[in-house]
């Protein structure tokens, strides 16, 4: 028995919040916060979350209470463009966390996120034996670069009873 399998593997968790939320509100749902939270220490063994988002301070309250539901949350500075939509693009933080910062905290990771911008993270954590699963919030819209990380991939799709927000599970 090696030192890895005497010992409970730490799992951590790296959250692209753009790409999940309008990965799930695409297909006509809101998620639960909190329920994912529960279903990320549950089917993997979660210890730590990191929910990378761009701040925006209307949004105090939220944050709140998804620090309350067990996220650690990593800002990004936002900018706002044409059409008065604001932009936060946390993908650089994500693969600093994953790849250096948290590193040598972790056994194992989990990315949700279905964007082929993080290809180069799947194939790092892949060749080092410490990717656990690639969380894909629309399997409709998940990058090709995805295709050969088959074996890692999971669809919110399937978990939407699971995981809605029965208070905005709809589109208006």
């Amino acid at each position: 028995m090696n030192s890895l399998s005497k010992h409970r593997q730490i799992v951590y968790a790296f959250i692209d919040s753009q790409n999940l939320n309008l990965g799930v509100r695409s297909l006509g749902w809101k998620l639960d916060f909190k329920k994912f939270r529960v279903y990320l220490a549950d089917k993997f063994r979660v210890s730590q979350v990191f929910l990378f988002l761009g701040f925006i301070e209307k949004y105090s309250s939220l944050y709140s209470k998804l620090k309350s539901f067990g996220y650690t949350l990593i800002f990004k500075p936002t900018i706002n463009v044409p059409e008065g939509k604001t932009k936060g693009n946390v993908d650089a933080e994500l693969v600093l966390y994953a790849s250096a910062v948290e590193y040598s905290n972790y056994d194992k990771a989990i990315v949700v996120s279905g964007d082929g911008d993080f290809y180069c993270l799947y194939q790092y954590l892949k060749s080092h034996k410490k990717l656990l699963a690639i969380i894909i919030p629309n399997s409709k819209s998940e990058s090709s670069l995805l295709k050969s990380f088959y074996r890692y991939k999971v669809y919110l799709d399937f978990e939407r009873r699971r995981l809605v927000n029965k208070s905005g599970g709809r589109r208006s």
